[in-house]
């Protein structure tokens, strides 16, 4: 008869715990790989399915010349499915090569204290990062724009070559992979983003983007101006480039004008305009409110899709 918890010694539970984490890392690693590109350093991916890895898209510093090592340490050349830079998630095929696919859970919602394990590869053998939850949310936006399912940071020091790792809830379920963020900070990127972009980026090789085709910059508006034109807040975005095809310039954006709303609501920030360029923008008329010259105008734009780099 097993003995129960409360016939342990402190000593004994411990290494109970540390001998399941290592048991769970050795079962997760079977599916992990390291990914080798033009930096010194290499990062982490996943198979997801056979011949094809997901890793961090900003860990990839160009589309050529990347090769994947294996568990058993064989390295084989990778090309570029799809990379896509505003959820963080590159997909890339491989030969198959018989690693078992790593199945994905949309588990019970990570909640702040979980404990969380991230497992990558670097070119010797596993690496393995042991922290907790310390911030969950609903759905939200990236910086650049890509709509996530859920906003997960994780407290813990993140070895840059697990970047592209796996993210093990404590139960040993693949939730999500690990991807730096601002500040050094350590996210999540969560399984149903993971399963809906990397779909899309086989079928298609990237994500659908919306696009104005202006170059713009954050600015203070003048407050007697904003008071003058009641204006809810003296900041906007001003227009610093205009592609000649795009649709800022077919709907009559200036050079040097001022964008202080969309569809009616405040624009403080050129990162307010990227949050509502999504892949569900593209196709879709908005009317800007616009600063120029000293008075308010405004100017319907149709949102394009933008056009692959």
């Amino acid at each position: 008869m097993e003995p129960v918890m409360s016939d342990l010694s402190p000593t004994d539970v411990l290494l109970a715990l540390s001998n399941r984490l290592a048991e769970t890392v050795a079962l997760a690693s079977q599916s992990t790989v390291a990914v080798e590109g033009r930096r010194r350093l290499t990062s982490s991916g996943f198979v997801w399915r056979p011949g094809i890895v997901v890793t961090a898209d900003e860990a990839l510093e160009a589309d050529e010349d990347i090769f994947v090592v294996l568990p058993d340490g064989l390295r084989v050349a990778a090309t570029v499915a799809g990379r896509d830079a505003s959820t963080d998630l590159a997909v890339l095929r491989i030969a198959e090569t018989g690693v078992p696919a790593l199945t994905l859970h949309v588990a019970e919602e990570a909640r702040p204290g979980h404990i969380t394990v991230v497992v990558g590869r670097r070119g010797e053998g596993p690496i393995a990062n042991l922290g907790v939850v310390s911030v969950a949310g609903g759905p939200w936006r990236s910086m650049r724009g890509g709509q996530l399912e859920r906003f997960i940071r994780l407290d813990l020091r993140l070895d840059p070559r697990s970047e592209g790792g796996i993210v093990l809830n404590a139960a040993g379920q693949a939730t999500g992979m690990a991807v730096l963020g601002p500040r050094h900070s350590v996210q999540a990127i969560p399984a149903p983003t993971i399963e809906r972009v990397a779909e899309q980026l086989l079928a298609r090789g990237r994500i659908a983007r919306g696009y104005l085709g202006l170059g713009m910059q954050p600015v203070r508006i003048d407050e007697a101006l904003a008071r003058s034109l009641s204006l809810a807040e003296p900041r906007g975005v001003i227009v610093i480039g205009v592609d000649p095809q795009g649709p800022g310039h077919q709907s009559g954006i200036l050079l040097g004008d001022v964008v202080t709303a969309w569809n009616g609501e405040p624009v403080r920030s050129v990162r307010d305009i990227f949050r509502r360029l999504g892949p569900d923008a593209v196709g879709k008329r908005a009317e800007l409110a616009l600063v120029r010259a000293g008075q308010l105008t405004s100017a319907a734009v149709t949102v394009g899709e933008r056009p692959a780099s």
